[in-house]
């Protein structure tokens, strides 16, 4: 039988967690002149922008709230919700460092993000290792960006939006 003292200093075993994320976002029905389209932590000039609380990055937003939910952290909304006035504008590479950070300061190194954009439009393709540079900076970590169309399907295939979906993989650097 153990004692209370022992059961107060047992660890919790220290293994990986993982996260997954999701973010869609329409096309601006009426952009200002001049917006461009930020996806995948790179502005796209002379394509359609999404609308959005902060600049819409279906990717970059996917990343973060995908390592929140791997720390236990809540996830987009609860962190940088239309809310929290500070965030509005804010560029999405922004917001995955500071989701980085927050993850870093619970506890948590960041193994790495994989994020799949869906849509008809960006064509990722020849832009890809940029945008991989550039989120991978944002967040201290490797992060590995594809892309699908969805067969003209959904709000994605009508070309109504685009959307984001990742999955973070997070471990614990000390017990819990």
């Amino acid at each position: 039988m153990s004692t209370s003292h022992e059961d107060s200093t047992r660890s919790v075993p220290l293994i990986p967690r993982t996260g997954i994320g999701v973010d869609v976002h329409a096309y601006d029905a009426d952009p200002v002149p001049g917006a461009v389209l930020h996806l995948a932590g790179l502005a796209w000039p002379g394509e359609r922008p999404l609308a959005g609380h902060s600049d819409a990055d279906v990717a970059a937003h996917a990343a973060a709230d995908a390592l929140l939910s791997a720390a236990g952290l809540g996830d987009l909304g609860s962190n940088f919700g239309t809310a929290e006035p500070q965030w509005a504008g804010a560029a999405g590479a922004v917001l995955l460092g500071e989701a980085a950070r927050r993850v870093r300061a619970a506890g948590f190194e960041i193994g790495n993000v994989v994020v799949q954009v869906i849509g008809n439009r960006p064509r990722l393709s020849q832009r890809r290792a940029e945008a991989e540079t550039v989120l991978s900076e944002a967040a201290g970590a490797p992060v590995s960006v594809s892309a699908t169309t969805s067969d003209g399907l959904g709000l994605t295939g009508r070309g109504e939006g685009v959307a984001g979906i990742a999955t973070a993989l997070v471990f614990p650097v000390r017990a819990l």
